[in-house]
């Protein structure tokens, strides 16, 4: 039972993560989004970080298809995601605290 709760916790640790180097590579685009523990947890049920970016791009930022190409977008936000990612586990760090971009950005703006 121990171990079983370990397992989920180190499961909970890496979405967490992963999340956060989402939000990093957002922020790093210039993308005002936010992805928190909810809006995580909705995409985690579709398989691949990439289909999820298509799924997200499709219904929550639909004005910027009209603009980009989903393909240059999603690798855009995967090559800055690796990059974040890497930049965060580099040092060994298993859980980092959330960050949300999107409201320094807001600010760095003055909206």
């Amino acid at each position: 039972m121990f171990t079983a709760a370990l397992d989920q916790y180190s499961a909970d640790d890496a979405a967490d993560l992963h999340r956060n180097a989402y939000n990093a590579a957002f922020y790093e685009l210039g993308l005002s989004w936010y992805w928190d523990a909810n809006t995580g947890d909705d995409l985690a049920v579709i398989a691949g970080g990439r289909n999820r970016l298509q799924h997200y791009l499709e219904t929550c930022q639909a004005h910027l298809l009209k603009v980009y190409e989903a393909d240059f977008l999603i690798e855009a936000i995967q090559a800055a995601k690796a990059r974040c990612y890497e930049n965060m586990t580099a040092c060994g760090t298993r859980m980092t605290r959330p960050v949300n971009w999107a409201e320094i950005q807001r600010g760095e703006v003055g909206v």
